[in-house]
């Protein structure tokens, strides 16, 4: 018994519609060597990392209280 391999409609559109025109394939290529098929000196860097800022002397500093103040 043998089991039949599912293929949805837009994959039978898609290989009909490329036998049908052989020159999508080229296209495809090009299209995608814009964007993807690029060595690695060919790339935008990526953007430099972006760091946490460090405190602006605007915390609030904790000062315990004397025994003369915390009394009731």
């Amino acid at each position: 018994m043998t089991v039949a391999q599912y293929e949805s409609d837009l994959t039978k559109f898609m290989r009909q519609f490329l036998a049908q025109h052989p020159e999508e394939r080229a296209s495809q290529k090009a299209g995608r060597a814009i964007w993807w098929d690029k060595e690695p000196g060919e790339r935008t860097p990526p953007p430099p990392a972006r760091h946490a800022p460090k405190s602006g002397g605007n915390e609030y500093t904790f000062e315990a209280l004397s025994e003369k103040d915390s009394s009731p």
